[in-house]
């Protein structure tokens, strides 16, 4: 099944955290189809499919932001050295090539590092530091670098998706351009059956890769009844993953669910009878402390807002390029359209 023109136009639009716009800009573009579309200062965007009842309003939200590196210095040859925007291998940044989000728009560069022909014998065997990678422009000195970029700038991988056999996908940024791709897609399913009992909320948010505060402002702002953080998983048919330690989640596997805590056990019980109802797949994952999701934001904002996890088996997360199952993606969104059509007007979410 080939991927959906927004979903490529989301994965090629640049956005790390705190410079969304070029990627929120799709996802508003694209919510505005079938929904009420607002956004606010932080950057966030908010999709509002108008309930059809008095039922429980519930927001669905995914982060727009990826990871990516930021200029915080120039040198006197044209290189930018450079700090990462969101939890970054350095291992794995050297030699790939970047876009420069610069004074004009996108600059090609490359990641660099001592060849290793020229390391001694002890750097061969020690890991790279960030502050050991600087990004190449072509620039032949300071000056003309800087007139190209600024301290701030940001750079994310050069990286298009490509379609892999058996339904998947490898791209940069699937953290998580599909969290919020399945909020939209989630909402546009509701939408085509015609609403939900109560009013529906598709969110982008901003930030999650660096203080989740994109979160916790719309959560806040919105104060739904209930929340589902959409977020990708570790997949543990990838070489090195253990499943004793993260939960078996295999690619194909459907979505996860999660458990926990702090996650609502309503929240689960109707996504998962909802799984059942519906013939969709999915595993549970269990936190037994935080989720590293938006949702150990929202579920505290306020006095506390029921909140659900539900997670995308993914390989080679935080990396360069990504791997996922694109069935694992639609039925995470049908799932969550059908869980949302069950919350009727006397659904409580008491404890």
């Amino acid at each position: 099944m080939p991927i959906s023109e927004t979903l490529r136009r989301l994965l090629t639009a640049p956005g790390p955290s705190g410079y969304e716009t070029p990627a929120a800009q799709v996802w508003r573009e694209a919510a505005g189809a079938f929904a009420e579309v607002t956004t606010n200062t932080m950057g966030s965007s908010i999709a509002r499919v108008p309930g059809t009842d008095e039922g429980p309003t519930i927001a669905v939200m995914g982060h727009i932001d990826e990871i990516g590196v930021m200029v915080r210095h120039i040198d006197e040859k044209g290189y930018l050295r450079i700090s990462g925007v969101g939890g970054w291998d350095p291992t794995i940044l050297a030699g790939q090539r970047v876009d420069v989000l610069g004074r004009g728009g996108r600059l090609p560069g490359v990641v660099g590092k001592k060849p290793i022909h020229l390391m001694d014998s002890d750097e061969r065997t020690k890991a790279p530091e960030l502050k050991d990678l600087y990004v190449d422009i072509g620039a032949a000195s300071e000056e003309e670098a800087r007139g190209l970029v600024r301290e701030g700038d940001v750079a994310v991988i050069a990286a298009e998706p490509v379609e892999l056999p058996n339904g998947r996908l490898i791209s940069r940024a699937l953290d998580n351009r599909l969290g919020c791709f399945i909020a939209l897609r989630a909402a546009e399913l509701v939408a085509e059956a015609g609403g939900a009992p109560g009013d529906f909320y598709a969110v982008a948010s901003v930030q999650e890769e660096t203080d989740l505060a994109g979160a916790r402002a719309v959560a806040f702002a919105l104060e739904p009844a209930a929340a589902i953080v959409v977020d990708v998983t570790f997949a543990s048919d990838q070489h090195g993953v253990d499943p004793d330690r993260v939960g078996k989640r295999e690619l194909g596997s459907g979505p996860s669910l999660g458990r926990g805590s702090m996650l609502h056990p309503k929240l689960f019980e109707v996504l998962s009878e909802t799984a059942e109802a519906e013939s969709i797949a999915y595993t549970i994952e269990a936190y037994s402390r935080y989720t590293s999701t938006d949702a150990d934001a929202v579920h505290l904002t306020r006095a506390g807002i029921p909140t659900m996890t539900v997670g995308v088996p993914t390989r080679y997360l935080h990396s360069p390029i990504e791997l996922v199952q694109m069935s694992d993606v639609e039925d995470a969104a049908r799932l969550i359209a059908a869980a949302a059509r069950r919350l009727e007007p006397d659904t409580s979410f008491e404890r």
